[in-house]
């Protein structure tokens, strides 16, 4: 400590490991050019705020922290004397924000040597001109690694998704085709019928009969209800012996038909009342092939609403044709992307959805937190490893909306949960992750959204919580991620 404080010695700063190998000439010219400057208890400068000065801390406590949502997040908190903060990218120029990244405040009367940014960079460009083109290359080279990374981690995930979607488009597709093909049989099949029937014994009255018991039978589809395996058995037997004791040939092949569409043995028997027995296998076989035509034309209409579900599911994930920040319903994202990962989830793992009925709407960038889902609905899926529970919770937490994604997982040990949300690490087998999924989605929930990323993890139960804020996020989370 100097007997004045405010005063800047060479002395002093040269016994500061930053300093202690420059010459004394250099050492002056930071005294000339530089302050000494004593800072009481509080506030010295704020995230977000022009950078316009670099800190070397003299003596004194120094406390940084990051804006979490609405909250500071101390991230470091120091009394050795050396430590700078700051201004420390000044030497960049305008290639990057100027802005300080985190904010600093003292906790006891501390003194620094504050040195303006202009002064700085002027400083490293002079005096380490080689070191300023390395730190440079480092920079930009790790920014760029990450970006190109992040891309990787996105096409991969597109990849995945994109798999998954083209299994999930065609197995609706294929029963479609199916479908079509047998209803141009059985169309066929019909007119043939409707021939015979047009040139056999009928009456007008008995014909009319007939297209009301058609009309009914379609009618008796539409209104079916799925019978389990037993109970259909038991139906199918049922009918199958009716159609026998009535002499109809193969009626154990119509059975199942009738017995599907709802038609029961005291449909057959209304059926049998209408014609004489020499006509009653053509009537049955032609409203047979009524109620298959339906049938067939209902598998149609269900694969191509799958498919259609589908396609509009992976443009609500994908956000075409939408701008890039919008109030949303979050809901519709979390079902989008579970949809989009159906076929990764698998039949094995178990998905439940407990959503709070009064969710706000909120503004959003809905492709990244699209890919936000997807990272921690994947995690979970791996974690699973194909069996388990996921369970999405979703809920209003005073002025944030908390997103919750739980499985029941092996949970993450003690020893790597805070390293997690960590670029690069990963605990999957090589070439299955680039560790960097679970560092994006902190990114874009923390910077982009000013919202929050924890995790909580025991055996058999592991919980991501999202939480976002109400209101829009500031323009200085608006910002590239990655």
């Amino acid at each position: 400590m100097t007997s004045d404080p405010a005063a800047c010695h060479e002395d002093e700063l040269r016994a500061l490991f930053l300093f202690e190998k420059l010459s004394d000439d250099q050492l002056a010219w930071l005294c000339r050019e530089g302050r000494v400057e004593m800072d009481q208890p509080g506030p010295v400068y704020t995230e977000g705020d022009a950078a316009t000065c670099f800190y070397v801390l003299l003596e004194g406590t120094v406390v940084l922290s990051r804006r979490v949502g609405a909250d500071d997040v101390e991230v470091s908190r120091t009394s050795k004397a050396g430590v700078y903060a700051g201004a420390f990218n000044a030497y960049l120029g305008d290639r990057v924000p100027q802005v300080y990244n985190h904010s600093m405040r003292v906790t006891v009367p501390s003194r620094f040597y504050v040195l303006a940014a202009d002064d700085f960079a002027r400083m490293m460009r002079e005096w380490f001109p080689m070191a300023v083109h390395m730190l440079e290359g480092v920079f930009f080279g790790n920014r760029n690694t990450q970006q190109a990374i992040g891309q990787r981690e996105r096409l991969l995930a597109l990849g995945s998704l994109s798999a998954g979607l083209t299994h999930e488009l065609n197995n609706p597709a294929a029963a479609s085709l199916r479908a079509t093909a047998a209803l141009r049989e059985r169309v066929a099949g019909m007119r043939h019928k409707l021939g015979l029937i047009a040139a056999g014994p009928f009456q007008r009255d008995t014909l009319m009969t007939l297209v009301e018991l058609q009309e009914r039978a379609v009618e008796q589809v539409a209104k079916a209800a799925p019978l389990g395996p037993m109970e259909a058995s038991d139906r199918e037997d049922a009918v199958g012996d009716w159609l026998e004791d009535h002499g109809i040939a193969g009626g154990w092949d119509l059975a199942p038909t009738f017995v599907q569409a709802g038609l029961d043995t005291e449909w057959l028997e209304h059926v049998a009342a209408t014609v004489d027995e020499a006509t009653l296998e053509g009537a049955l076989r032609w409203l047979n092939y009524t109620v298959e035509t339906e049938l067939l034309m209902n598998e149609i209409e269900d694969s191509t609403t799958r498919i259609s579900s589908l396609v509009g599911a992976a443009k609500q994930y994908s956000q075409i044709d939408r701008a890039p920040f919008q109030v949303v319903d979050v809901h519709e994202l979390l079902d989008s992307t579970l949809q989009m990962l159906a076929g990764k989830l698998g039949p094995g793992v178990a998905v439940v959805k407990d959503y709070a009925c009064d969710l706000p709407r909120i503004p959003v960038y809905p492709g990244e937190l699209n890919q936000v889902w997807t990272n921690l609905i994947d995690n979970a899926a791996s974690a699973m490893a194909g069996t388990g529970t996921l369970t999405v919770r979703t809920a209003l937490d005073h002025e944030q909306v908390l997103v919750e994604f739980r499985d029941t997982g092996p949970g993450v040990p003690d020893d790597i949960r805070g390293r997690i949300f960590e670029p690069f690490f990963t605990t999957k087998p090589v070439g299955e992750g680039t560790g960097l999924g679970l560092d994006i989605s902190w990114r874009i929930v923390v910077n982009k959204h000013h919202g929050d990323l924890q995790v909580e993890s025991v055996p058999g139960d592991t919980r991501f919580r999202v939480r976002l804020p109400l209101s829009d996020p500031e323009s200085d989370g608006q910002q590239e991620t990655s």
